[in-house]
Order: structure tokens, then sequence, then C-alpha cells
């Protein structure tokens, strides 16, 4: 790999390359002399030659298993622009589909033009849909402040409501409508979560380079499918590219707050048949082209703010939409979901009359969800639970048209007649905080949870205050030591670049830190047989970074293991894996083998201790540290319990529910 100029990396960029932290790369750095001298960026950020850097790593043996996408991307960084590299990304993946064919996309300087043939190469050879993700995520994540993207698990999400609410003749095949498409994140979602036959996507963006990096994943997305995708570069709402098209469902994350969005040219557009909205509500426009483009029972879900629910200048034109009723369901979703990740934006979900009545009466009610309590605020990080968020949302939706069944708590139907007022506001949360509270039996059965807790919580504490407690100082070993004298095995977790497994295929659960912080399931699945790190059930996982300092025994499926998280596979004659567990948890444990520097530093897994005991002895010690892990569990799930009764009954209580005797006060007063 050469270049007329010096690619450079930072210190994380080569931690990424090497598969290692970056504490490592500094620690290299100071203590070989042969390290590549830095080339440009200061003191605290320094930068170095991407070809000496490899050069090195490869005299040093310090490579592991990185691909030559890890090379790779460093030089995409280099090239003039955003919108540069991202079409050179797109050039990539269309050569690496069609590899005879020599046009190449206009605008792309040569070095660029090489660059492409080079990744497309490379993809060849290790995989052209894994490279081609790679280097697209890479660039997501480069441009992230620029870039506003649909998570996949959102975007899934959208997809699986819209497919489930359409109402279809049976004909077959599905026309799929994203008009603000960006990356293709939606369209892609909605082709893997339908099976049927015959798919065609459209899609239009305004950005070129999003465009085609659209129809690039859109291309992957559809390999071994006879499906018609087309993606236009155009601005939708002044020049709408599929006028006169009707598709089965429409999915959109439409730019938020843009007041130039074609307010004066688009005043008699046709498309306002429920008002021209006003210059400060752009996203009724989005909304209002969507169902422009419905076929009769098509299905529309967007992502919309949630001050679209409420703000009175759009009033109006929610009105009509319930009227008519195209606005079918709001759920309000709770923050981190999508960016702005502090807000909790709202999907709407809207649907065009089929041919002839519907027969269920739901239709003169609206369908309010409030999933903002699948929230898990962490300590850095705030994001939803997806499982809860996924199984609650569609199950509410689920009974959009059958008013018979029973919604369940935090979901209402709220009748026309109630919401046609001054405000006509839509929002969720002012509608299911009344009608959501528990019913008499649902408390009566929190309360007779909360007693059993407190219970198997007294019978622990009396357990554990009789432990014999000395202060002594028994003798100790390492992780380091146990590793050397093969008592256990050590696997470093690492940064996967694999994608995600294909639609219906199994793939492996990655843990990562962020995942402990919010105290939620893993967020990602890898593709089966890809190369990275995996801990099996009995082994024993400890998280090496100070602000999520923990260590326990995996119980159930393999899962793999990210940045920071490492697996101790234990010799069941020479160790007791609880016992294990236990010892490396212990709080003083990780504050002596932390590096103190900051909440992020990381902790010396190796410098860990562990009491020396023989295996006959290990067995109460496990026993003990088993019955304190379980007190902390029920300690928390007492707290949890105990919160939510509190909440609970203090809105009964303040909603008049208060059964008082004849003189007005408690029977439990007398």
């Amino acid at each position: 790999m050469s270049t007329s100029n010096p690619v450079p990396v930072s210190l994380a960029e080569i931690a990424r390359i090497a598969g290692v932290g970056r504490a490592a790369v500094s620690n290299w750095r100071r203590r070989h002399d042969s390290f590549p001298a830095r080339i440009g960026g200061s003191d605290v950020s320094p930068q170095f030659s991407l070809s000496e850097v490899e050069q090195w790593l490869r005299d040093n043996g310090k490579l592991a298993n990185a691909g030559g996408r890890e090379f790779l991307w460093p030089r995409f960084e280099t090239l003039g622009s955003r919108d540069e590299s991202g079409l050179a990304i797109a050039e990539a993946a269309r050569r690496m589909r069609a590899p005879r064919t020599r046009a190449t996309a206009s605008g792309l300087s040569a070095e660029a033009r090489d660059l492409a043939g080079e990744a497309a190469r490379l993809g060849r050879s290790e995989g052209p849909r894994e490279t081609f993700e790679f280097l697209l995520q890479r660039w997501l994540d480069t441009h992230v402040r620029q870039l506003s993207t649909t998570p996949p698990r959102l975007a899934s999400l959208m997809a699986r409501i819209a497919l489930d609410t359409r109402i279809t003749d049976g004909s077959g095949g599905l026309t799929v409508l994203d008009p603000a498409c960006g990356t293709g994140h939606l369209v892609t979602a909605a082709v893997r979560a339908y099976d049927g036959p015959d798919p065609v996507l459209l899609g239009c963006e305004r950005e070129p380079a999003l465009a085609a990096l659209a129809a690039a994943r859109l291309a992957f997305a559809t390999e071994g499918r006879d499906a018609r995708t087309e993606i236009v570069t155009a601005d939708a709402l002044r020049t709408d590219p599929f006028a006169g098209l009707h598709a089965d469902i429409a999915l959109c994350n439409p730019p938020f707050n843009e007041r130039d969005w074609g307010y004066e040219e688009l005043a008699t557009d046709q498309r306002w048949t429920h008002g021209l909205p006003p210059r400060t509500e752009p996203e009724l426009a989005w909304v209002q082209h969507l169902t422009a483009h419905l076929r009769p029972g098509g299905s529309a879900v967007v992502v919309l703010p949630p001050a679209v629910a409420s703000r009175r200048a759009g009033r109006r034109i929610r009105g009509s939409l319930l009227r008519t009723g195209l606005l079918r369901a709001v759920v309000a979703l709770p923050p981190g979901c999508a960016q702005p990740h502090s807000v909790s934006l709202q999907l709407w979900v809207l649907r065009a009359a089929p041919d002839g009545p519907l027969a269920s009466p739901a239709a003169q009610d609206a369908l309010l969800i409030d999933a903002t309590r699948a929230g898990r605020p962490g300590t850095r990080e705030q994001g939803p639970d997806w499982e809860a968020l996924t199984s609650f949302v569609l199950s509410a939706v689920s009974r959009l048209d059958s008013p018979e069944r029973e919604l369940p708590k935090d979901a209402v139907r709220v009748s026309l007649l109630d919401l046609l007022d001054d405000e006509v506001d839509v929002t969720p949360g002012r509608y299911t905080g009344s009608g959501g509270e528990p019913s008499a039996v649902e408390l009566s059965a929190s309360w007779q949870e909360l007693t059993e807790s407190l219970g198997e919580l007294t019978g622990l504490v009396t357990h554990l205050s009789k432990l014999g407690l000395t202060g002594s100082e028994p003798r100790t070993t390492t992780v380091g030591d146990l590793v050397k004298a093969g008592a256990l095995t050590l696997h470093a977790g690492q940064q996967p670049s694999d994608t995600a497994p294909p639609p219906g295929d199994s793939g492996t659960p990655l843990l990562t830190v962020p995942d402990l912080l919010t105290e939620g399931p893993p967020g990602r699945l890898l593709a089966p047989g890809a190369a990275h790190t995996v801990a099996e059930e009995g082994d024993v996982i400890v998280a090496g970074v100070v602000r999520a300092f923990r260590a326990w025994v995996h119980e159930g499926p393999p899962v793999a293991l990210g940045p920071q998280l490492y697996a101790l596979r234990v010799d069941p004659e020479m160790l007791d894996a609880h016992f294990l567990a236990g010892c490396l948890r212990a709080p003083a444990n990780g504050r002596q083998a932390g590096t103190h520097a900051s909440s992020s530093s990381r902790v010396d897994i190796r410098r860990l201790h562990v009491l020396q005991l023989p295996l006959n002895e290990q067995d109460s010690y496990a026993d003990a540290f088993r019955r304190l892990t379980e007190f902390e569990k029920l300690l928390k799930r007492t707290d949890a319990l105990g919160r939510g009764l509190v909440n609970d009954v203090g809105d009964r209580i303040a909603a008049g529910g208060l059964t008082t005797g004849r003189n007005g006060q408690c029977p439990s007063r007398h």
C-alpha cells in the first residue's frame, strides 16, 4: 500500500487496527524506540503514518487477526470531503457486485476512483457485503454529527408496524416508499421484514452521496430476490419523483425543524388535502406527502418530534387527519431511540381507508401508546430496552382493529370526541396517565410480590449476618499467575467488524460495556461463524473498566464479548467458577487493579487477586458469594417494586381513589 502523502492515523485508530485498547498503544510507544515517530497532531492527540504503523505492527507481531479493511478505512478519511468519501464507498460497492463493468461515478477524483477499486478487490476476497457494511458504518460514525440516521432496531420496529397494520387484498407483492431515505435504513429494514414475492423498493434522497449509499445497501439487501429498487436523488417535497405512485407501506424519518422546506412555492400543491402546512410545521408537510402516496389500505409510519402532536399551529391538520381516519395511532418512544437522543420521539401510524367501509368501529378511535417506560437510563448512556419496547408496541398495535381486545397498560383508545377539542393534542402521555393505572387486583399482586421479596431478603440477612468473618490476611495469588499455572485461560473481548446475521439466521449476541451500564440485554447480533471472543456457559466474565467493574459466572447461551470485557475459563479440577467470580468482583480488588485516572480507566485483569485455597475449601466460599449475589439482586428488585408501588398508589390517592370513613378519614387511622 503506497500513497503520495502519508495517511495519518491516531492512537485510537491504531488501537482499533490492532484490536487492543488505546492504553496498550501508548505503552508500545513508550517502551519501544522503534515505534514510528509522530508526523502531525499534538502531544495530546498525535498522528502517525499509516504505512509505518502497519510495518511496525507486522514486524512486532501485533496484528493478531486484523483484516485489510482496518488499513483501508483511514485512506477514505483522507479524501477531500464527506461526500467524496461516501461516493467512493458506494462506487466500491458497485464494483464488488459488478467487477466487469467499467463505468464509474461522476465527480470522483482519481485518488477516490483508485481507492474504490482497491476496496472492491479487498471486498471480493474478504466478503463484499461485510466490507461494504464495515466502510459504511465507519463513514456514518465519522460523520455522526452531520448525519441523522435511523438505528436498525427502530427501523425494524417501524417496518413491522407498517406491515402489520396495512390492509391488503391478498394479491401479493409489496411497494415500499421512503421519500427521505438517507442511507436506506428503513427500506432495507422493510425488505428484511417482508418474506413475500416481488417487492418494489423506492427511495428519494436529496444528497447524492446518501442516495448512492442507499442504492448500494439495497443492492446487497436484495441479492437473490426478485426485487426492483430505485433510489432517486431529489427533494421529495419540492420535486416529487414518484408523483401519482401509490405504495403499500411508506416509512420516513424526515428532517426536523426545517423552515426552508418549500412553503412559498408549494402553497397550492394538491398534496395538502388537510390544509397548507404552516411554515413552522414542515413535519406535517411530510405527513401529508406520505398519505398522498398510500394506496387504499396502505400504511405509513413516520418518526416525528413530540411537539408535532401538540403545537397550536398544526391543530387544524391534526384534526383533519383524525376526522378522515388517517391518523390511526401515536407511539411515544423513550429517549435514546434515535437522534436527537435526549428527546422522546414519536411514531405516527397512518393508514388510508381501504376500498369499502371498515368492519371495525375502532376506526372512530385513535390508539395512543406511551412506551416511554421502556427506557433504561444508565450511568453515562441512555437507551431503550429494545426487546421490551418492541414486544410492547407490537402487542398494542396488534389490537388496532380489535376494540374487543383488552389493551396493555400504557395504551388507550381515545374517541374522536375527546381528541377534537380546541387543542387536538395527540400526545399519548396526556391520555394514558389516568387510564393506565393498575387495577386493585394488580396492586394487590404487587404488594404480595413485595412482601415475598422482603421475606427472602430477611432470610438472606439472617444467613449472611451469621457468617464468621475474620480480619486475617490470607494468602492470595493473581489472575496472571493462575493463567501461568494453567488453572484458567484468559480471553479478551474485541471490537468486531462483522455485520448482523442475514434475516432468519440466528446470530451470537454481542455484550458491550454500555449494555452493562444500562443493565439491558445485548443490543446487537453478530453473524454466525464470524471471528469474535465468545463466553460459554460457566465462564467468568469480567468488565475491565472502572465505571462498570464487575465479575459474574455466565449462564445461558454463548455471548460474544466487546472491548474491555474478558472471559476466564477455569479448569474445574483447580478452580470453582463461582469462587473465582466472587473473589474478583470484590470492590477493593477492582480499586487495587485500576489505573484511577478516570471513570473510563481500565482495570488490569491480570493483577486482580484471588484467594489461594484448595478446591475442597472453595465450596463454602462459593456458596457465600452466591448468596451475596442473590442478596444484591433482591435488593434491586425490592427497591424497584417499592418505587413502583409508591408511584402507583400515589397516583391513585391523588386521583381521589382513597376509601374514607363516615367522617372523611381513612379507616386505617382508627
